[in-house]
């Protein structure tokens, strides 16, 4: 019997814990040939869901649980459950069960099939917000551009992963992660399966517009160079227009005499290569940001208490 471990990384989720263990229970306990445990990551949550978690392990012995120090984010979580993890296959998957647990039968099919990895992505956003649905779907349209590691449309971290995909997973130990990427950067065969997106029925969300774009730009800059070089060719153009602009008006004042120069002409041209500048050192200085974190070589994450003995860490 193969063990499969479900990882679910978990913020603020007191009120959907249980109603998930108990959905998602009822779906792989029905799978034969297969032993399903959870691990579930609290991320430093301000409510009572490391003291359900605690409940749930007591209850069943299929349950263990992770709790950080502090809120990290759900890239740490989604680490720490990954690298905590000893089954044949992993699973990810939400709380909130906007990730359908009657999923997980067709995808472990596709794993049987051969595939390295079971994946879903989302074939609509019903209930989204029609701004953050545009600014989503314009991110994965800059990011197919701007990398070479080219994202599915609409794909989400639910998945199902075998050990030498999670092993290989783990070797990249970056401290700024975008796992979406990081899923994709290290290949294998996965095969995808399309859902109906699930609106959230408790809790509520815990993704703001400023964390989504601060996860976009970790995003493109974590696997792009292309920005980098984008201001270097803006820079370039920049100053051949200038230096072409430069010999009209030499021409134009020996033919025609020195002329009053345009106020307006200036203030635009001064606007304007003045926003130039501060738009290339913003992305300059997000690749430094990134250098610096680096650098610093500080854990992704701290455990602070877990009911895990036999951890990889």
């Amino acid at each position: 019997m193969k063990k499969i471990d479900i990882v679910v990384p978990c913020y603020n989720e007191e009120e959907v814990l249980n109603v998930f263990y108990r959905e998602t229970s009822l779906i792989v306990d029905a799978i034969e040939g297969y032993s399903f445990s959870f691990i579930l990551v609290d991320d430093g949550s301000h409510d009572k869901t490391l003291h359900e978690m605690k409940e749930l392990a007591k209850a069943h012995a299929n349950v263990n649980y992770i709790s950080f120090s502090r809120n990290f984010g759900k890239e740490a979580a989604m680490l720490a459950g990954l690298r905590y993890s000893s089954g044949d296959y992993v699973i990810i998957m939400d709380a909130d069960l906007q990730h359908p647990p009657a999923m997980i039968p067709d995808m472990l099919k596709g794993i049987e099939e051969g595939y390295d990895c079971s994946a879903a992505r989302r074939t609509s956003r019903k209930g989204e917000a029609p701004v953050r649905s545009f600014f989503s779907n314009l991110f994965y349209k800059l990011s197919n551009s701007l990398t070479n590691n080219r994202l599915p449309q609409d794909a989400v971290d639910y998945r199902i992963m075998t050990r030498q995909m999670v092993d290989s997973i783990l070797t990249l130990t970056e401290v700024e992660r975008f796992s979406r990427g990081i899923f994709n950067w290290v290949g294998y065969d996965t095969k995808w399966y399309a859902y109906e997106n699930v609106e959230r029925t408790l809790g509520q969300t815990k993704w703001k517009f400023s964390s989504l774009l601060k996860y976009a730009i970790d995003g493109i800059t974590s696997f792009s160079v292309k920005p980098l070089r984008m201001v270097s060719g803006l820079g370039f153009f920049i100053s051949a227009i200038s230096f072409l602009y430069i010999l009209i008006t030499l021409i134009q004042t020996l033919v025609f005499g020195i002329d009053v120069p345009g106020y307006v002409t200036t203030l635009c041209a001064v606007l304007f290569l003045g926003g130039i500048i501060e738009v290339s050192i913003g992305i300059l200085g997000e690749y430094i940001a990134h250098i610096y974190l680096e650098a610093k070589d500080r854990p992704v994450y701290i455990v602070k208490q877990t009911s895990i003995d036999n951890s990889k860490e």
